[in-house]
């Protein structure tokens, strides 16, 4: 048997299991708005830009992650959504999760470094 001997119903399934995280982050940015504000404002933005920016990207990343999944499990421009859900995924591991920034990778017990790297290699898994 091969891959494209599997139903149609197996690959529906994969698609789902794939992309059913990402409507529920950006429901979780809606309730917990000030919360994921705060996220997108600390990271990589210089001080110059306006104040608006990190409310826009939040916007956007909420778009993506609600739209995105149901072109591919719709079978709507599924490749386009997969690419740009692809190029968010990578975005967000590089923007929000720099390990390597962090001095206490090597360290014993809890470290803010090792947990952003989980996030950083979850992100480009997916």
């Amino acid at each position: 048997m091969t891959t494209a001997d599997l139903p149609p119903a197996v690959w529906t399934a994969a698609r789902v299991l794939l992309v059913c995280m990402f409507p529920f982050s950006a429901l979780d940015k809606v309730l917990h708005w000030n919360a994921a504000l705060k996220q997108a404002s600390s990271s990589f933005l210089p001080t110059f830009l306006p104040k608006s920016v990190p409310a826009l990207m939040l916007v956007a990343a909420m778009g993506v992650e609600a739209v995105t999944p149901v072109c591919i499990v719709g079978g709507w421009w599924p490749r386009e959504a997969a690419a740009l859900l692809t190029a968010f995924c990578i975005a967000t591991a590089v923007l929000f999760h720099p390990f390597w920034k962090s001095p206490d990778f090597w360290a014993r017990g809890d470290s803010v470094a090792r947990n952003h790297f989980w996030d950083f290699t979850k992100n480009l898994g997916l």
